[in-house]
């Protein structure tokens, strides 16, 4: 990212002082401007449009249209923001359905300033980012995964299955651990940028948008289990 730049970001929260103070404090953050905000997702959807941000930071209860809903309607036709799904509830019915709408992110209300910063900025740069306890109802959901469990092959098999090669099968099962591409590169002894071009060979052969969908995928299909 251009260190000059900075990341446009739109607010949907329908509780005035919560909105009021993501603002104050966003705009503390270097690189970051809040550049419209709203409080009901009718509105929203209409305003971003005309001011095209990069990221919205989307509340999910909301009058008139709700988060998730309004989210659908943004990743309809571009251009399309990433979005981060904000909710003081954690339950898996409404993290599903924010993922399935094309929730780039999904933070719990609360989350100290600087992760939500760091949530924006990864999300910007292309990668999917979770709260640890959205990630664990996420994988949870398929394989009964725990905190800080390892992940391996759950069928040597399922490879034959799968149009990833061996080193991409690897990497898949560092995404559903939740490492970042640097990280992936440290554990695989390997450069960044072959990092990077793994993962962006992964998602287009699975067919997904994000590694969060990547992730999803590889515990649905049973390419990777907790050890």
């Amino acid at each position: 990212m251009d260190e000059t730049a900075s990341i446009s970001v739109y607010l949907v929260e329908d509780h005035q002082m919560t909105l009021v103070g993501l603002k104050m404090l966003l705009e503390k953050e270097t690189g970051i401007e809040v550049i419209g905000e709203a409080t009901d997702g009718l509105t929203a959807t209409k305003e971003i449009r005309h001011l095209k941000p990069d990221v919205v930071l989307m509340d999910i209860g909301l009058p008139e249209m709700d988060g998730i809903e309004a989210t659908q309607v943004l990743k309809e036709q571009p251009p399309v923001p990433k979005v981060i799904m904000l909710t003081s509830k954690d339950n898996e019915q409404d993290v599903f359905a924010a993922l399935a709408a094309g929730a780039d992110a999904y933070c719990m209300k609360g989350i100290p300033i600087e992760s939500l910063a760091t949530a924006i900025r990864a999300v910007f740069e292309g990668t999917a980012w979770l709260d640890p306890a959205i990630a664990r109802i996420v994988l949870g959901r398929f394989k009964g995964i725990l905190p800080n469990a390892s992940m391996v092959m759950s069928n040597p098999n399922k490879a034959l299955d799968s149009p990833l090669t061996e080193r991409e099968m690897e990497v898949l099962s560092l995404i559903v651990e939740g490492l970042s591409n640097p990280q992936i590169a440290e554990r695989l002894f390997i450069t960044k940028a072959t990092a990077k071009a793994h993962v962006h060979s992964i998602l287009q052969k699975l067919c997904v948008d994000d590694r969060t969908q990547a992730a999803v995928l590889a515990m649905r299909q049973g390419y990777v289990q907790s050890v």
